[in-house]
């Protein structure tokens, strides 16, 4: 199939649309003259008619005493073969001539009427041969001036949309450029912020899957250095059992922290395909409180109290749960993990007109902001962990349209407050 140039489809249209509308106008304007011109005739014939009667008044009117006028446009006489309570105008055309005719009624009782013919045919040609001739004649140079605006306005508009697609077709993964907006007509400001977040998002993405392969092979392949080198000290001379045993005590532990990492990468990918989830319709606030009483078994080690706050009662959604559990689960881990025995943890649902805000707020030592901590493989502070869970956070809240954070808290106490919003109010019913 032949691809299609919108420029050209464009003009084409517009020219169609305005040879249509200067036709219309055109023929609106003829119509207009020809009746303005004809209604005049007809209102002069009937003044005359009216005159007629009225001179009629003051005396018995005949045919025998009536004197027909006759003349080369105009035919007046009087008539009875007809029947008729008003006046009415006919138009006819008898021997290419071309006439208006009025019938009216002078006494109905004796069946008298008045005719009044008018020949037409200067009218008609002033109609035809001046007015239709010249209106097609200016019609040519319109058209072709309409031609000349239909193509300059097609560039005009489609200026924007060309723009857009040289900045597109000139982007790759290395090259990944935002969109001037100042250039732009209004209405395509927010296709282009649209643009501009995806490309922020693509760019996002392929640095931390630049890191994350990087990062991946650096962690493998630093405990399977330790392990060959530990195994090839432990076999050079023969050494007491219990040598040997801590030396398999050390690669049993390396393979542990190796299974864990292979895991959260494969989380990773596990995590890209419940992109294409179906959602599922439940009430978050009765799910978020199974959660929460879920953690608190997780907690109970550390005798951190996990309290749950909502603003609504009930709120029905439809939301791609496992995505959604992704982040939430990493949160309140990351909050236990951090969070020092017998302090607490605050889990909040706050529903407002237009997004939906879920916070876990702890009391650990909090973090460093400055550290990009939803990249593959950072770590904070001293606790065990492979580095992924926030990243798979990150990409899970990017497949859900929505945005999390991690921040310190601000009300003079030490800990983070991770934040999950969700913008799009349209899928959220509350009753």
């Amino acid at each position: 199939m032949e691809a299609k140039s919108i420029y050209k489809q464009f003009y084409t249209k517009l020219i169609i649309a305005t040879s249509l509308f200067i036709i219309a106008l055109s023929f609106i304007f003829y119509e207009y003259t020809r009746s303005t011109v004809y209604g005049n005739i007809q209102k002069v014939m009937l003044q005359d008619a009216k005159e007629i009667y009225l001179a009629s008044l003051n005396k018995k009117l005949t045919k025998n005493n009536f004197k027909a006028i006759q003349n080369n446009n105009v035919t007046i006489d009087l008539i009875d073969d007809v029947k008729l309570l008003n006046y009415k105008f006919y138009t006819y055309k008898k021997e290419n001539h071309f006439y208006i005719k009025l019938i009216y009624p002078i006494n109905v009782k004796k069946n008298q009427y008045l005719r009044i013919i008018k020949n037409i045919n200067f009218e008609r040609e002033l109609l035809y041969s001046i007015i239709f001739k010249n209106l097609f004649i200016l019609a040519i140079p319109g058209f072709i001036l309409m031609l000349l605006y239909s193509l300059v306005v097609s560039k005009s508009l489609l200026k924007p949309i060309i723009q857009i697609n040289k900045k597109l077709s000139n982007m790759d993964e290395n090259s990944l450029t935002q969109i001037d907006k100042k250039d732009l007509p209004i209405e395509f400001h927010s296709l282009s912020d649209s643009i501009n977040s995806l490309t922020n998002r693509i760019e996002t993405y392929v640095k931390f899957k630049k890191e994350l392969f990087i990062g991946a092979a650096h962690e493998l392949k630093t405990p399977l250095a330790v392990m060959k080198l530990k195994n090839e000290v432990t076999l050079r001379k023969k050494r007491e059992v219990e040598a040997y045993e801590e030396t398999l005590k050390l690669t049993v532990k390396q393979i542990d922290d190796m299974n864990i990492m292979i895991s959260s990468i494969l989380d990773i990918g596990r995590a890209e395909g419940a992109q294409f989830e179906q959602t599922i319709d439940l009430d978050l606030v009765e799910y978020m409180k199974k959660k929460s009483n879920d953690y608190r078994m997780l907690s109970a080690q550390k005798n951190i109290i996990i309290t749950f706050f909502s603003n609504v009662n009930f709120l029905k959604t439809s939301i791609q749960l496992t995505l959604f559990n992704q982040i939430l689960q990493n949160f309140v881990q990351n909050a236990i993990k951090f969070t020092p025995n017998e302090k607490s943890i605050a889990i909040r649902l706050k529903k407002t007109k237009t997004k939906l805000v879920i916070t876990v707020t702890d009391e650990g030592l909090g973090i460093d902001e400055k550290i990009n901590l939803f990249a593959p493989f950072k770590r904070y502070g001293n606790q065990s962990g492979v580095g992924l869970g926030l990243f798979l956070a990150k990409n899970a809240a990017d497949a859900l349209r929505a945005r999390i954070s991690l921040k310190n808290r601000k009300d003079g106490k030490t800990g983070c407050v991770a934040k999950l919003v969700i913008n799009n109010p349209s899928e959220l019913k509350k009753t």
